[in-house]
């Protein structure tokens, strides 16, 4: 996948995300819009993964600890969907510990509480 691709993978599911925001609103449970979303990328023909576990390999033992991605799209890109007040430096770090885990370089935080969806977007690559 070169640069390119990757950025029109990611616009078109911000588009899609975007949406789901737009017909839903601010203040829903994060399920919600998950579903939302689903709906929007298999009207797109995008494949995707959803509530995909993650463990944690730790030297050479294998933990399931619970992790879960909430969406894999065409296996390029993590979805973490959050609904909370704002975006933390937190959720970044939690973002890239997932690529890091996954092996995946591209990842969205998508904040679905934001007035506006793009003010609680982040595009987090490794």
């Amino acid at each position: 996948m070169t640069m390119r691709d990757g950025d029109l993978l990611t616009e078109k599911i911000i588009g899609f995300a975007i949406e789901v925001h737009r017909q839903l609103g601010a203040g829903l449970l994060e399920s919600a819009y998950e579903q939302c979303l689903c709906y929007e990328l298999k009207q797109g023909d995008l494949a995707f993964r959803r509530q995909v576990p993650l463990p944690v390999v730790y030297k050479e033992i294998r933990l399931d600890c619970g992790y879960r991605l909430d969406l894999i799209v065409e296996e390029q890109v993590i979805l973490e969907l959050k609904t909370v007040e704002r975006l933390m430096p937190i959720h970044e770090a939690q973002m890239l510990t997932y690529l890091k885990l996954s092996s995946i370089r591209t990842g969205l935080l998508l904040n679905f509480t934001s007035a506006v969806l793009r003010e609680g977007l982040r595009r987090i690559m490794l």
